[in-house]
């Protein structure tokens, strides 16, 4: 149960690695991916997971061994945190950058091309921020975490 076939530095290694992947990864796939989860997005954070389980823990099994890497990925995700907060640029490249996709009324459609949302996608979330057309909102931002937050125009 504690015995590893593999020394302890290879699983922070790997762990490492694994974990710089998928934060490239997910962080190209893009907002939708992250902030505004589907069932297909949930299952491919399922698949995700099980397909890099045995990179990391290179066919041991041991207790020790998860617990190591587990460790690692925590410390991993620690020592982002803290850097994002001391480095406006770190954080810029790791959580992206605020957009806004609806102004005075007006769709930057470009935007929802970039962002991959479909126009159901922004009609929740106008409904979600107590409208049903876009010439009600002031200003519309897709958030770094994904989410459409929706300022109304002043009515009166």
């Amino acid at each position: 149960m504690l015995e590893m076939n593999v020394p302890w530095w290879e699983f922070v290694v790997r762990g490492v690695v694994v974990y710089l992947f998928l934060l490239v990864f997910l962080r190209l796939a893009g907002k939708r991916q992250t902030g505004q989860y589907e069932p297909f997005d949930l299952v491919l954070l399922l698949i995700l997971s099980n397909a890099v389980q045995n990179s990391m823990n290179a066919g041991d099994n041991s207790l020790l061994g998860g617990l190591i890497s587990a460790a690692t990925l925590m410390l991993c995700h620690a020592v982002l945190v803290r850097l994002s907060f001391y480095s406006p640029t770190l954080a810029r490249l790791v959580d992206g950058k605020a957009r806004v996709l609806i102004h005075q009324g007006q769709i930057d459609q470009a935007l929802m091309r970039r962002e991959l949302l479909t126009p159901e996608d922004l009609e929740a979330a106008l409904r979600a921020g107590g409208c049903l057309h876009a010439h009600e909102v002031e200003r519309a931002t897709v958030e770094t975490n994904g989410q459409i937050t929706v300022v109304l125009k002043r009515r009166g």
